[in-house]
């Protein structure tokens, strides 16, 4: 396994309005980012806010090129970016014991906190189809160049970590500084890594490669 410290390249926030960072993905353009009450939309170089949603957004955030997913509660709501609107609602997994969020392979996985899980599920009908133990919390989920990763936040540490996904075995871990969590988590498609900071309200990108 290989274990090596998180390179943090840049961190903002705090965001005007915003108490805390929760799940987070990236459409290509713009990183969202779930506060509560709202999905946030930030240029990812300057960190300005360019619109925001009001929607229940609680913890995980994901993007499958069209629309954007959104952990509420007990459920996970599908969004048009362009408009708000919710267009679906699916039961969440942990009934509202969830964390992460991520797509991939025409597939929702989604974390499970406490659970140290990882579930992948059907986006169309919240089915479980496959679940990948952890032996830590999980927070954020993300896929990046088809491999699997999660962050953790457990005694005021946190890591990354690149996991098989067949087996769940932990292959890479980054470690964040002290007293820096991570909370969402997701992959700008490149060598880096947005990774939202909970209730410092910050959004950290982080560099991927050693």
């Amino acid at each position: 396994m290989k274990r090596s410290a998180a390179r943090i390249v840049r961190e903002q926030g705090p965001f005007a309005g915003v108490d805390g960072v929760h799940g987070v993905t990236y459409d290509g353009r713009h990183v969202w980012f779930a506060s509560g009450d709202k999905l946030n939309a930030i240029d990812p170089a300057s960190g300005q806010t360019l619109r925001s949603i009001d929607v229940v957004a609680h913890a995980g955030t994901a993007f499958d090129g069209q629309h954007l997913f959104q952990l509420a509660e007990d459920r996970i709501q599908k969004i048009d970016p362009h408009s708000g609107q919710v267009l679906a609602t699916i039961p969440a997994p942990g009934g509202g014991a969830d964390s992460g969020l991520a797509w991939a392979e025409g597939s929702l996985w989604v974390g499970q906190y406490r659970a140290r899980q990882i579930h992948q599920i059907d986006p169309a009908t919240g089915a479980i189809l496959r679940t990948i133990e952890s032996n830590r919390f999980v927070t954020g989920v993300c896929w990046a160049d088809g491999e699997l990763w999660h962050g953790t936040w457990e005694n005021d540490e946190s890591e990354l970590r690149r996991i098989d996904p067949r087996s769940g075995e932990v292959l890479e871990i980054l470690e964040m500084p002290a007293g820096t969590g991570v909370s969402g988590m997701e992959s700008d498609g490149g060598d880096q890594f947005f990774c939202g900071g909970g209730n410092s309200g910050k959004l950290r990108t982080v560099q991927r490669a050693g």
